[in-house]
């Protein structure tokens, strides 16, 4: 499913206009992310939880030439999924 379709099934189970659906749905988005920017979570009970979670520096492997490479460190975007989804897919 991609974001379109994701759109026209809010629509069609809220009773709502693709507009509307999809402004929803962008206004979900960005608050996840700003909350994310600023280091915090984001639960929503019986789905998951959106978490900030930091990858340390590493060296790596150029893999066209085999060259060491230094990666540094970078906050990653981690989702947890809760028990009611854990439980809808089992």
């Amino acid at each position: 499913m991609n974001k379109t379709e994701l759109i026209e099934q809010i629509a069609k189970d809220a009773d709502l206009s693709k507009a509307a659906a999809g402004r929803a749905l962008e206004a979900v988005i960005d608050a996840v992310s700003t909350t994310l920017k600023k280091g915090g979570t984001v639960s929503l009970v019986g789905f998951g939880t959106f978490a900030v979670g930091q990858r340390e520096a590493r060296t790596g492997r150029n893999p066209r030439t085999g060259a060491a490479i230094k990666i540094d460190k970078a906050n990653v975007p981690k989702f947890r999924p809760g028990k009611g989804l854990k439980d809808a897919l089992n």
